[in-house]
């Protein structure tokens, strides 16, 4: 009887995570404003984070980008990126390309988007570079309804799921939008660089419902950071065998959500080692640590966010994996007109 008893509260506890997944995507996608998918390596997806940043390299780059968070909640939020981006010395420019899936809920929910990036590089002197960045994005939602699980489906004292809701479906399942953002980047040479973005700027309704208004907030991010060379002492001018300490901030803000971003990477080559925190000031989110491998022009990191809000260890934090190479595909310059911003690599 004992056994029979534990089998059917560890099945009523499995039907209320499941229902747990469905929440936050409900959430979400119903109650409340869209938020966009993040990343913890930022720098590994640096069109992502600010269209100032593309074609801010010595030639062309390829991104490729993984997250799964909160994994032991059946697949709540997975997402992948890829990404192209060039650099035009000839006309101080660059442009890039990115697409990215994220999915929600185990596919009840799936954001699809491909984006298009500009960016104009000007030096006003020297030591001084500044970037500026557009990009021009489509963007779908599509809703899978019969995945949903509402409160009315689920018996009380059982806690199984009934097929049946008195929930109304949306007049649709699938929205398209266009989108903008815009960036900039100001760098002092190798030595240190602060960078602002605004993503959604024409906040596009995204509703499934005709009678409705669900906007896509605007969101407005500022980050930062200082290349310390602890080897030869000083800002900047690193060499292959040097040990280089970055300190890093971050800071986003989309509707009512902020989020505060600090950390460190301390590098020698090839071995890449970071450490983050990530606070969402209604509660602290996760410490995040990261480890990367530079491989000549190839480049692997792996980042795991250690939960430590109130969802808990439970939900098993979040797993990202990077890849990225460097490449020239036509004869490069001898001498750029103007140097690349130097960022983190992840």
């Amino acid at each position: 009887m004992y056994a029979q008893i534990l089998y059917q509260i560890g099945m009523f506890m499995i039907k209320r995570l499941r229902l747990t997944i469905f929440a936050v995507v409900l959430f979400t996608w119903g109650i409340g404003q869209a938020q966009d998918p993040q990343f913890s390596q930022f720098y590994a997806n640096p069109l992502y984070l600010n269209p100032a940043l593309a074609g801010f390299t010595e030639c062309g780059r390829v991104n490729l980008n993984y997250r799964n968070q909160w994994p032991s909640l059946s697949n709540a939020y997975i997402t992948y990126s890829a990404s192209y981006d060039q650099n035009l010395p000839g006309i101080n420019s660059g442009f890039g390309i990115l697409a990215m899936s994220d999915r929600q809920g185990d596919g009840a929910l799936v954001r699809n988007s491909i984006a298009g990036f500009y960016s104009y590089h000007l030096k006003v002197s020297e030591p001084i570079v500044i970037s500026f960045g557009i990009e021009g994005k489509y963007y779908q939602e599509v809703l899978d309804w019969n995945k949903l699980i509402f409160a009315d489906q689920i018996d009380p004292t059982t806690g199984n799921i009934s097929s049946s809701t008195n929930e109304t479906p949306p007049s649709q399942d699938n929205i398209s939008v266009l989108d903008f953002a815009a960036g900039a980047v100001l760098a002092y040479v190798d030595q240190w660089f602060v960078g602002v973005a605004v993503h959604h700027l024409t906040e596009p309704n995204i509703s499934f419902y005709d009678n409705s208004d669900s906007k896509l907030p605007m969101k407005f991010t500022l980050h930062g950071g200082v290349n310390v060379n602890l080897s030869q002492g000083g800002l900047g001018n690193n060499h292959h065998d040097d040990w280089v300490l970055e300190p890093q901030l971050l800071y986003m803000q989309q509707e009512g959500f902020k989020q505060l971003n600090a950390g460190l990477y301390l590098t020698r080559m090839p071995l890449v080692l970071g450490v983050w925190f990530r606070h969402n000031f209604s509660n602290p989110d996760a410490f995040v640590g990261l480890i990367g491998l530079h491989f000549n022009n190839i480049r692997f990191g792996y980042s795991y966010d250690a939960t430590v809000s109130n969802i808990g260890g439970s939900a098993g934090g979040a797993h990202e994996i990077t890849f990225a190479w460097n490449f020239c595909i036509y004869k490069q310059e001898k001498r750029r007109k103007i140097r690349a911003i130097k960022s983190p690599s992840f």
